[in-house]
C-alpha cells in the first residue's frame, strides 16, 4: 500500500493558495474518502475521478483511498482539484512515478470519460503557483493558452487523464479524443464608436475628457434621447491602453468569471453595463461556494455604467459607496475573506423624472410634456442617495440636440476619439510625472490633505469661489477636495502647470452648475 503527493491551487477571490493533495491506500473496505474541508462540488470528485480513471484504462485501486487536501483548515471550492486527486491516487498505486507527480501542479475538472474540461480561474491559479516557486503546471488543453500568459512557467496542456498519465510515464498507448473547449463568446470590440458621432453637447464632451484624464466619476442627467448612453459608451475609447499589471489583473478577473481570455492579455479598459434588476451580490461579487467577482470588480481599470440609475435598488447603489472610496471590494464569509480590485470609473445616467420629459421642452402641441408632480420628481431622484452623489466628481445636464446643432454639425468642427485619447494620454503623463514620488498615478486617487498641503496648496485668490461655496454649505469637505482634483485634471488637459481661478471655477461648474 502506498502514499503519493501532488499539488493544486485553492482560490479565495484573486488570491491563490498552494494545496498539497495526498493520497493513501490502506487495506480497508473499498471506497474513497476526501478530507480537508471540501465543498459539495469537490466532495463529488470521488465519483468523477473513479469513472474517469476506469474509462482511461487505469481503474483505481480496490482498497480504501484516503485523499487529504492540506492545509486542512482552508476550505476548498470547485472541481478544479479533480486532476490532482486522480494522479495522486494512481501514483499511490504505482501506476505512475510518485516523484513525477510531486513536482507538478495539477489543475482541471474531469469528465466521466476521462477528458478534461476547461476550468474557470486558471490564470489567477497559475499566477499563485508561480509566486510560490512552482514552475511546471498541468492544465486542460482548453486552458493552455490562458495559462501560458504567465511568464516563467512551463505549461503542459492535456486533453484527457490518459494523456496526463502518459506524460507522467504510464505504459499506455495514446488515444485521440475530442478536446473540450469553453464556448467562444462573441465579444467583438466595436471600434466604430467615436466622439465624431456625438452632435452638440460640447460641455458633455469636455466633461468626458476631463473624467478620462483624471479617472473621475460622472453623473449625467437628461431626458431620453439626449445622448447619455451614447456618451458613456464612448468613454472607454478615450482611456489609454492598460499597463502590464492592470492587463494581468483584468484578465485574471475575466478568467475567474468563467469567461475566455484568449492567447493574449486584455489591453483595453473593460466596460460593464449591468441591467437595473441586478442584485447586490451580482454587483460586488459573492455566490455560494467559490466567491466570484461581480460587475463592479470586472469593471476594474475600466468603466461601470449604470443606465437609469434611479431604477437600481438602494442596496445595490449603496454597496458601491465603499468601493468608490477604497478602490477595493471585500466579501466576508464565515471562514474566508475575498478581496477584489474595484478601481473603476462610475458613470451614472438618469432621467429628470419618472416620465423623462421634465425640462425637455415641447416643439409642438402634440408633443409629450411632463405630467409628474414635483413630489414625484424629487422622490425619483432621491433614490440616488446624497452620500453616493457626494462621491461623484462631475455632475452635468445633457440636453437634447436642437435642429440648429444638427444642421451646423460638420466633421471638421468636432473632436474624434483618437485625438481626444491623445489629449487624455498627455494629461495622464503630466499627472504621473507630478505624482511620481507618491503612491498615486491619477488625480482622482490623490487624497485631500495632499492637495491642500504646503507644496501643492492653491492660493486664496485661486480658490476664493470654492471657499465661498464651502462656507455657504453648498458643498461638503469631501466635495471640496473632489473639485480640487477635477481642477488639476482640467489643468493637465490644458497643459497648464497649476490650476488657476478659471480651472477651479470650471471644476465647480462641472460638479454643481449643470445640475443646479
Amino acid at each position: 500500500m502506498g502514499l503519493a503527493r501532488t499539488h493544486s491551487v485553492a482560490l479565495v477571490g484573486l488570491a491563490g493558495s498552494l494545496v498539497e493533495v495526498e493520497a493513501d491506500i490502506s487495506s480497508q473496505l473499498p471506497g474513497m474518502k476526501l478530507i480537508g474541508l471540501p465543498d459539495a462540488a469537490l466532495a463529488e470528485a470521488a465519483e468523477r475521478v473513479r469513472a474517469a480513471a476506469k474509462n482511461s484504462g487505469c481503474a483505481l485501486n480496490g482498497h480504501k483511498l484516503t485523499v487529504n487536501l492540506s492545509p486542512a483548515a482552508l476550505r476548498k471550492h470547485g472541481s478544479g482539484f479533480d486532476l490532482a486527486i486522480a494522479v495522486a491516487c494512481l501514483a499511490a498505486d504505482d501506476v505512475i512515478p510518485a516523484d513525477s507527480v510531486a513536482g507538478v501542479v495539477h489543475i482541471g475538472e474531469l469528465a466521466l470519460d476521462g477528458r478534461l474540461r476547461p476550468t474557470p480561474g486558471i490564470l489567477p491559479a497559475v499566477i499563485a503557483a508561480a509566486r510560490v516557486g512552482r514552475r511546471t503546471v498541468m492544465v486542460p488543453t482548453g486552458n493552455a493558452d490562458e495559462a501560458a500568459l504567465v511568464p516563467g512557467v512551463r505549461v503542459i496542456g492535456v486533453a484527457s487523464l490518459r494523456d496526463a498519465l502518459i506524460w507522467h510515464g504510464a505504459p499506455l498507448e495514446p488515444v485521440d479524443v475530442d478536446v473540450l473547449r469553453a464556448p467562444a463568446e462573441d465579444e467583438r470590440v466595436d471600434d466604430t464608436l467615436d466622439l465624431l458621432d456625438v452632435i452638440g453637447n460640447d460641455e458633455a464632451i469636455l466633461a468626458l475628457q476631463v473624467a478620462a484624464a483624471g479617472g473621475h466619476h460622472v453623473f449625467m442627467l437628461g431626458p431620453p434621447g439626449a445622448g447619455k448612453t451614447m456618451l458613456a459608451a464612448r468613454l472607454p475609447g478615450l482611456l489609454p491602453d492598460l499597463g502590464p499589471a492592470a492587463s494581468l489583473e483584468v484578465s485574471s478577473l475575466r478568467s475567474l468569471s468563467g469567461r475566455p481570455v484568449g492567447r493574449s492579455l486584455i489591453t483595453r479598459p473593460p466596460l460593464e453595463a449591468p441591467h437595473h434588476t441586478i442584485t447586490a451580490a451580482a454587483m460586488v461579487g459573492g455566490g455560494t461556494g467559490q466567491i466570484r467577482p461581480g460587475a463592479a470588480a470586472r469593471a476594474s481599470h475600466g468603466v461601470l455604467f449604470l443606465d437609469e440609475a434611479p431604477e437600481f435598488s438602494a442596496a445595490v447603489l449603496d454597496a458601491l459607496r465603499q468601493p468608490l472610496e477604497s478602490g477595493q471590494i471585500s466579501i466576508h464569509r464565515a471562514n474566508a475573506v475575498a478581496h477584489f480590485p474595484a478601481r473603476f470609473q462610475l458613470i451614472l445616467a438618469a432621467n429628470p423624472c419618472p416620465c423623462g420629459q421634465y425640462g425637455a421642452g415641447r416643439a409642438g402641441p402634440g408633443d409629450p410634456e411632463c405630467s409628474c408632480p414635483p413630489q414625484a420628481r424629487r422622490r425619483y431622484l432621491a433614490r440616488l442617495s446624497g452620500p453616493l452623489l457626494d462621491r461623484i466628481d462631475i455632475q452635468l445636464t445633457v440636453k437634447r440636440v436642437s435642429i440648429a446643432e444638427l444642421r451646423l454639425a460638420v466633421d471638421g468642427g468636432r473632436l474624434s476619439s483618437a485625438v481626444a485619447r491623445e489629449r487624455v494620454l498627455a494629461a495622464r503623463t503630466a499627472a504621473a510625472k507630478r505624482l511620481a514620488a507618491t503612491p498615486w498615478a491619477l488625480n482622482s486617487e490623490v487624497p485631500g490633505p495632499w492637495l491642500r498641503g504646503v507644496d501643492t496648496r492653491l492660493g486664496g485668490q485661486v480658490t476664493a469661489m470654492l471657499d465661498r461655496a464651502l462656507e455657504r454649505g453648498a458643498i461638503t469637505m469631501r466635495g471640496y477636495d473632489r473639485i480640487l482634483r477635477v481642477a488639476w485634471s482640467i489643468a493637465d488637459l490644458a497643459g497648464a502647470a497649476r490650476p488657476g481661478p478659471d480651472e477651479v471655477g470650471q471644476a465647480l461648474y462641472l460638479r454643481k452648475g449643470m445640475t443646479s
